[in-house]
């Protein structure tokens, strides 16, 4: 029968990397730019703020077939921006169907519109460089 080897097995020293604690890489992201709404920005939810804006109200399947996105993924970042007061949710039914359309807010469009300035204004000030 073979001996097991109770030897320990010597790993090269990793240096850490350079942001490890995230509360610090947090701070470098909004750092770049302290004034951008990190709630729209994202690209889904940005699409989502986008298309209502440009429409009166769009249902579930509306938006899910306009942004090509799964039903959980636009459940969840739809859910985020009502939670945030940006788009308001009415649930009915047409017929024996359920539907759930969403309409853009007062406070989503403010928020869209300075979102928008901010991004313009980032981008002129890139091009000056």
């Amino acid at each position: 029968m073979a001996k097991q080897s109770t030897a320990k097995k010597t790993v090269p020293h990793k240096p850490p990397a350079e942001v490890a604690d995230p509360q610090v890489a947090r701070t470098k992201e909004k750092s770049a730019a302290p004034n951008l709404d990190r709630l729209i920005h994202e690209r889904l939810r940005l699409g989502i703020v986008s298309a209502l804006a440009a429409n009166e109200s769009l249902t579930f399947s509306d938006l899910k077939n306009l942004l090509s996105t799964t039903d959980g993924n636009l459940s969840v970042h739809a859910r985020k921006l009502e939670e945030a007061g940006y788009i308001s949710c009415t649930k009915f039914f047409e017929g024996r169907l359920p539907k759930t359309e969403y309409k853009l807010t007062a406070a989503g469009r403010s928020a869209l519109e300075k979102y928008l300035s901010h991004m313009e204004s980032i981008i002129k000030q890139m091009r000056n460089i």
